[in-house]
């Protein structure tokens, strides 16, 4: 079984990648790669902020809930679970802090 290594290159001039296996990258710059990378993210962005929205109304209905039933209106129970579940998922100390937003954000006002 043999293994064939391709190497990627750049034209200095033109910022056009290369990949001597398939040609140019669609005739794509470095710039025109990274511009679409950007869009990528900027959707995804737009996807998760709307995805937190929801979250938001979601627990603001759990809330409410529990409010008109006498209760509390934070489960410090289920936060825990969900600071867990963001801590292993995404490592430890970056999705501890992750979780503290998203859970500062859905606490709502109190009202």
């Amino acid at each position: 079984m043999s293994t064939t290594k391709t190497r990627t290159t750049a034209d200095a001039v033109t910022g056009t990648v290369t990949d001597p296996a398939v040609g140019p990258a669609a005739g794509a710059t470095t710039a025109d790669r990274i511009a679409g990378a950007r869009r990528r993210i900027d959707e995804l962005d737009a996807r998760i902020v709307a995805l937190i929205k929801e979250r938001m109304s979601a627990s603001d209905e759990i809330q409410q809930i529990r409010i008109t039933d006498g209760g509390r209106r934070v489960d410090l129970a289920r936060e825990m679970d969900i600071l867990r579940t963001y801590g292993d998922a995404l490592g430890r100390e970056p999705g501890t802090r992750l979780a503290m937003t998203l859970l500062e954000l859905c606490r709502g006002t109190g009202r």
